[in-house]
């Protein structure tokens, strides 16, 4: 990004993000956002309630995440994600939709949502059979099933973790594991569920082993919300983000590079294949 001594830095486009309060990724979201974009974060308020379907409800009502919005408005954000799937997906489509809505009402901005970024995406790829990974408990995993089950989309195979606490320090290895448990049957496309679980350098790996597109939560909540304002989300090796290639009008020959896939699997992380 070229910088002038004399004016600053170039403007930055702003994606506004709502996360709950125990939110700790911050930095793998950046990690899909290219450089001439930035991240306006703001957190719910803090509840003494563990990772549940409480919890879901008490961080996605809507003057919780009016007030949010209302607070990023100032920086001028062109879109807000609300990046939770518990929480926008406890409600069901109807509630997923009302919260885009208070959202976007709040703010008078394109609003979207982590549970709404996945329908989505898995229509983007055509993936209506999944296998599922969460971090949650039983009844959070039970109630992700339903949501997606509402929008025509089958699960196929689950794993979960049954956490209610300390989900970003999940390590590479168990997100690895639950996915391999998960695919069991005739899938699509493998889900990797809940926007404190890491995810972004496994995601690679799993696509090169599994031979299916990997989704995330942050991954699908960066692309959806990028996509609004027109920006294409980075990330290597990543089937929701490949490029689609040139369109009719265009003329000009692949490189070698283009046409030519990898040849060897993503760097092995340690401690974790």
């Amino acid at each position: 990004m070229d910088v002038s001594f004399l004016g600053g830095p170039q403007p930055q486009r702003g994606v506004g993000v709502v996360a709950p309060f125990d939110f700790a990724l911050d930095r793998e979201l950046w990690r899909w956002v290219p450089d001439d974009v930035s991240l306006r974060v703001t957190r719910t308020p803090y509840v003494p309630v563990e990772v549940s379907l409480d919890l879901a409800r008490l961080v996605s009502e809507h003057e919780t995440l009016r007030e949010a919005v209302q607070a990023l408005s100032v920086s001028e954000p062109e879109v807000v994600a609300y990046a939770c799937t518990s929480g926008s997906f406890v409600g069901g489509l109807a509630g997923e939709r009302a919260m885009c809505e208070a959202m976007s009402s709040a703010g008078e901005v394109d609003s979207l949502t982590t549970s709404g970024a996945l329908l989505e995406a898995l229509g983007e790829l055509g993936a209506g059979r999944i296998a599922l990974v969460t971090p949650y408990t039983e009844s959070v995993t039970q109630a992700l099933e339903v949501y997606l089950a509402e929008a025509g989309v089958t699960v196929t195979g689950r794993a979960f973790l049954g956490l209610t606490r300390h989900i970003w320090k999940v390590p590479y290895r168990s997100v690895v594991d639950m996915a391999r448990q998960a695919v069991v049957g005739a899938a699509d496309a493998l889900f990797i569920s809940c926007t404190n679980l890491p995810t972004y350098d496994a995601i690679p790996q799993l696509e090169a082993e599994l031979r299916m597109p990997v989704l995330s939560a942050n991954q699908v909540t960066m692309w959806a919300a990028l996509r609004r304002i027109g920006v294409h989300a980075v990330g290597p090796y990543q089937a929701l983000l490949l490029d689609p290639g040139p369109t009719a009008e265009q003329t000009t020959a692949p490189t070698a590079e283009q046409t030519t896939a990898p040849t060897t699997e993503p760097e092995e992380q340690e401690g974790w294949t």
